[in-house]
């Protein structure tokens, strides 16, 4: 067996369909964002500006989140000392668990590592839990709820993106003594569109299924308080399990859910994600804790990000970009081909000094890959314009078609 060469061709297959990943090397500027500094290539630094980031409000570089961290550092040290069970549930997990269960109207809240091991580890462990539980699926659900799903080992039903004719066909056709569940996520990331909350609530009531709703791209984005599309929709009432992360708006790491105090005592008891490994520094927990509160009570952050979200639109919709539909703070460019999506997300980098990471499959399928611009509060309208026209220019340069 010639191990070397199996890993070879893995690897090769990826350079040949145009999907192999390069990782930049960065640094961001604290105080600057979305200024930040590169460091590929041999001549030292090069200032770029970064245009993907998911800390999307620039919570990340807040004086209250950086403040807190440093206060929490000097006062409790780095480490959180395991895992909750055994030395790693600090006061400031507690207080942010108390936090996030407000945000939500819960009546708990469980922190995890990170977005994907929350929705890993509780889809898998509430699935096992109800026998012979049937879980139905987006089918655009991020690789994470997918996982959790397929650990579970329970029968599955995926349902067309956003169709509810479709999930209620597959409902209808299960025994009604199963346990059901229906997995969605409020904002799609790689489209930017919204789920019908209220509609897949009324089919849940209908067929008594259970609702698990991934807001990892929505809190601290939408809503009164930033609890998410399910606040600003007024349906969290109505949803079983809120997850969340703590990594994107809230710029800093992890994962949570939100439910009633049952579910909640369920997953603490019996996930091995959440049981079995080291709990987030408090150090990080400490910064989240500033950030969820701030947040709260602030939506200056929100409006701002929002306004810049859609004059980006604008001002590629008016340069005839293929930029795509989207209801949201997500901004995709429509490019197609993975090999070209790689070649304008060089381009940009080298020679223009933006940051946009190319995304193909399995991010999103064959055909549909595209760069994905999230501007944040900080992007200004000039530094909207000359991207415009850097796309502009590489699309003429590599022969693509421009809108009329």
């Amino acid at each position: 067996m010639n191990y070397d060469q199996i890993f070879d061709q893995a690897i090769d297959r990826l350079h040949s369909e145009g999907r192999y990943r390069v990782f930049i090397d960065i640094m961001r500027d604290k105080g600057a964002y979305p200024n930040a500094r590169c460091f590929h290539g041999h001549n030292g630094p090069k200032p770029i500006t970064v245009w993907c980031s998911n800390d999307y409000l620039a919570m990340g570089q807040h004086p209250k989140v950086i403040s807190a961290m440093e206060d929490a550092l000097h006062d409790v040290g780095a480490g959180s000392g395991g895992t909750r069970n055994i030395g790693g549930n600090t006061h400031f997990h507690v207080q942010l668990e108390e936090e996030l269960a407000d945000l939500h109207g819960k009546q708990g809240a469980l922190l995890f590592t990170s977005g994907y091991v929350s929705n890993d580890a509780t889809l898998s462990t509430l699935a096992k839990l109800l026998p012979g539980c049937i879980i139905f699926s987006d089918e655009l659900n991020h690789a994470s709820m997918i996982a959790g799903i397929r650990n579970s080992g329970c029968e599955k039903r995926v349902f067309r993106h956003n169709d509810m004719a479709h999930l209620e066909e597959l409902l209808a056709a299960e025994d009604d003594s199963v346990p059901k569940l229906i997995a969605f996520e409020s904002v799609y990331s790689m489209d930017g569109d919204v789920a019908p909350i209220h509609a897949l609530c009324d089919l849940a009531e209908k067929y008594n299924a259970l609702t698990y709703i991934d807001e990892v791209h929505a809190v601290g984005m939408y809503g009164k308080r930033g609890g998410g599309i399910s606040e600003r929709d007024e349906a969290a009432d109505r949803i079983d399990i809120i997850e969340g992360t703590l990594g994107k708006a809230f710029g800093v790491m992890g994962g949570y859910i939100a439910a009633d105090t049952k579910i909640i005592d369920v997953i603490r008891s019996y996930a091995p994600g959440f049981i079995f490994t080291t709990s987030l520094s408090p150090v990080l927990v400490a910064g989240v804790l500033a950030s969820v509160r701030h947040l709260k009570n602030s939506s200056v952050e929100r409006d701002a990000q929002q306004a810049n979200a859609a004059a980006l639109k604008a001002h590629f919709r008016n340069a005839g970009l293929p930029v795509m539909d989207s209801t949201t703070h997500i901004v995709p460019l429509m490019v197609g081909d993975p090999v070209r999506a790689k070649k304008i997300s060089d381009i940009l980098l080298a020679e223009y000094g933006v940051y946009v990471q190319p995304i193909n499959f399995p991010t999103v399928p064959r055909g549909t890959e595209r760069l994905r611009f999230t501007p944040g509060p900080a992007h200004t309208d000039a530094m909207m314009a000359e991207l415009t026209r850097a796309l502009v220019e590489i699309w003429d340069r590599l022969e693509l078609r421009l809108a009329a």
